[in-house]
């Protein structure tokens, strides 16, 4: 079977689906205990009816956050992580974002691909103070030792 034989589906999450999405984030060796649909958007990516990824975005005051970006082992190389990252970053310029920052000490490489440059710890926490997974970092003690990401987004009426 090729990629293109593959069907990608993206699912807005409910409440009801954290528990899909908790699923995902612990197969896939990441944190769980933030993760919360008050202030934010998650989705789910689907491979043929199967969920096989998921991407979360924490939003702030003209800024959101990527987090809990994870494609299952068995899953990657059909796209659902260019599918989950793109709707995510589609979804914050609709919502007029001007910025969007990640955390991710590991995969840099990978978000250079989509326009992300180095950022600070400093500059997030001023700019998502509320947000659980900023929040989580600054009381737990790792923000400073994370990689800290962002991307500018075009602003609307703003020309090339």
């Amino acid at each position: 079977m090729t990629i293109t034989d593959k069907h990608i589906r993206l699912l807005q999450a409910a409440p009801e689906d954290f528990d899909t999405i908790k699923a995902l984030l612990t197969q896939a060796g990441l944190y769980t205990s933030s993760v919360t649909p008050e202030g934010a958007t998650y989705w789910i990516a689907q491979l043929d009816g199967v969920a096989g990824g998921c991407i979360g975005l924490e939003h702030g005051q003209g800024v959101s956050l990527i987090r809990s970006t994870a494609v299952l082992p068995e899953f990657r190389g059909h796209g659902l992580g260019r599918a989950l990252v793109l709707s995510a970053l589609t979804h914050a310029s609709l919502r007029g974002d001007h910025t969007v920052y990640l955390f991710s000490s590991e995969a840099g490489d990978y978000w250079k691909r989509y326009g992300f440059v180095p950022s600070t710890a400093a500059e997030v926490e001023a700019a998502l103070p509320e947000a659980p997974q900023v929040r989580s970092g600054v009381l737990r003690g790792w923000i400073h030792e994370e990689q800290v990401w962002k991307r500018l987004l075009p602003q609307a009426g703003a020309t090339s």
